[in-house]
């Protein structure tokens, strides 16, 4: 069973700090800690229950009052975040690609489970706020039936933080070409 535990402060300098009271709160891995759009710090942590639950308790108490944007302790995480939070997986010929869009880059990981959990898609693509404003999207492939059950599942989950989600039928290929390689735009590819 994977545990992912993450949170999402407004200021980088408190980000840094309060990261380091999670490391040292629990014997935890952290996976993600460093700047993100615009000027926020978010840090990812996995390990056990508990040992992630005191680590993100301790982040959020050392952020103190307002400087936290979102946290969340997932422990039954679907095995295809973690996996997706360190890159994108490649795809090919799916009936449909559903793409979900949120406010921040923490609640986008809480969304991508619940759509993962929801039907049996395959998560394409987890982006957690480089390069894009401070938001965060998943995008995902499968039957377009699925993938609109996880469409729904996902922006439910999301609630008020959801920007924008959409169910594409037959994607062109050209489409996939770049859900495969996203950063061959800020490449210029």
């Amino acid at each position: 069973m994977s545990v992912l535990g993450m949170v999402e402060y407004n200021s980088i300098a408190i980000g840094i700090h309060a990261s380091d009271a999670m490391v040292k709160a629990a014997p935890i891995e952290l996976i993600e800690s460093h700047p993100i759009d615009p000027g926020k710090y978010l840090s990812a942590v996995t390990g056990d229950v508990a040992s992630v639950e005191a680590s993100v308790k301790a982040g959020v108490d050392a952020a103190g009052p307002g400087a936290v944007v979102y946290s969340f302790v997932l422990p039954n995480l679907h095995e295809q975040i973690l996996p997706a939070l360190k890159g994108t997986r490649k795809i090919s010929g799916p009936s449909a690609v559903g793409v979900l869009e949120t406010r921040s880059a923490a609640s986008i990981v809480v969304a991508a489970d619940a759509a993962c959990k929801a039907a049996p898609v395959r998560l394409v693509t987890l982006h957690l706020a480089l390069r894009i404003g401070g938001k965060g999207y998943t995008t995902f492939t499968g039957e377009v039936a699925d993938v609109e059950a996880g469409v729904a599942a996902g922006a439910h989950e999301a609630g008020d933080d959801l920007l924008q989600h959409v169910v594409i039928p037959n994607p062109y290929d050209e489409i996939l070409d770049r859900l495969n390689s996203p950063d061959s735009y800020w490449r210029g590819g």
